[in-house]
């Protein structure tokens, strides 16, 4: 049943799921550096290709039967419309988006890879102008620019070396800016006919499919990963995938995709406040600087616009 949407409610669940993908980044980071492990071990490298194929298809595995033990078999039920839509989402938008980041990461370096993501919120503004679903006011430029500026010194682009630009990773951080843009606009508007657990469940489902199709099981297993990798791919599924993406998807219920997604910059200063909180990392003067300004930034974008340039009202579904 539709309810009145809650824009408080929906950048609530948007900083929740930032705050677990910066978990998320903080843990990947203390695994591969040699803090996550007894006595100062670290993790072997894993694959980009398998990071991505592990977070969606253990999701899916442990989403399907809690959802269908609650629901049964016909509360999964969707249109084959909507299905086709949802597969897509999934292989486009979070399949992609999560490779080509990763892939960036291990070309460049996560400065690299995060500050060209997070362009997504200026492709999503660009959309919505050139469909006629927003107007570009002063109000939302700003926000989005603020959000871009914001996350670039937060991560520390400001500073000798901050920048790796190896071409292969820069194509992959701007496909993957192309990816996250997709699925907030093509998300918030599923998302307006049914409850994001069924979505969610739908796009790990076709990006595992699809992942299995691109990595078959035999070369996970030929892979040769240990007990302690496969453990730490199980929880970071949950911690990266399972729990955000629901939070995110709840978000854009509530919410018009470029509050979205310019909230969606909490995800590097969270990232940045962990890293300096638990696994003692220096935090920089211009990167308090940028804190501030993507705090900013979601602060200009919910700020309610002039009559007749509201966006439209999502039902969400509860």
């Amino acid at each position: 049943m539709a309810t009145r949407n809650h824009p408080v409610r929906g950048y609530a669940y948007i900083a929740a799921a930032t705050l677990l993908w910066g978990v998320a980044a903080t843990l990947g980071r203390a695994a591969f550096t040699g803090r996550l492990l007894p006595s100062g071990q670290a993790l072997q490298p894993i694959d980009p290709l398998i990071l991505s194929q592990s977070r969606t298809t253990i999701s899916f595995l442990v989403l399907l039967p809690l959802l269908q033990r609650r629901r049964g078999w016909s509360g999964l039920k969707i249109s084959k419309s909507d299905f086709g839509r949802i597969l897509i989402l999934g292989v486009l938008g979070v399949a992609a988006s999560n490779y080509l980041y990763y892939l960036s990461i291990q070309r460049t370096n996560v400065a690299t890879a995060i500050i060209l993501q997070y362009t997504a919120p200026v492709l999503v503004l660009l959309y919505m102008v050139a469909r006629g679903l927003q107007k570009a006011t002063l109000q939302r430029v700003a926000a989005v620019a603020l959000a871009v500026v914001g996350s670039a010194l937060a991560i520390g682009v400001v500073g000798a070396g901050a920048l790796k630009l190896d071409p292969v990773g820069v194509m992959a951080a701007l496909l993957a800016a192309v990816s996250f843009a997709f699925y907030n606009v093509a998300g918030h508007q599923i998302l307006k006919r049914h409850d994001r657990w069924v979505v969610l469940l739908y796009t790990t489902f076709s990006a595992a499919a699809f992942w299995l199709l691109v990595n078959p099981p035999w070369k996970l297993v030929a892979a040769h990963y240990s007990g302690w990798q496969w453990g730490f791919l199980a929880v970071f599924a949950l911690v990266s995938v399972l729990g955000p993406f629901s939070l995110y998807f709840a978000g854009l219920q509530h919410l018009e995709p470029t509050r979205a997604i310019v909230a969606s910059c909490l995800e590097p200063v969270f990232s940045i406040v962990l890293a300096a909180l638990l696994l003692g990392e220096a935090l920089r003067p211009v990167q308090t600087l940028g804190i501030v300004i993507v705090l900013a930034a979601i602060v200009i974008v919910q700020l309610p616009e002039r009559a007749g340039a509201e966006p439209t009202v999502v039902e969400p579904i509860e």
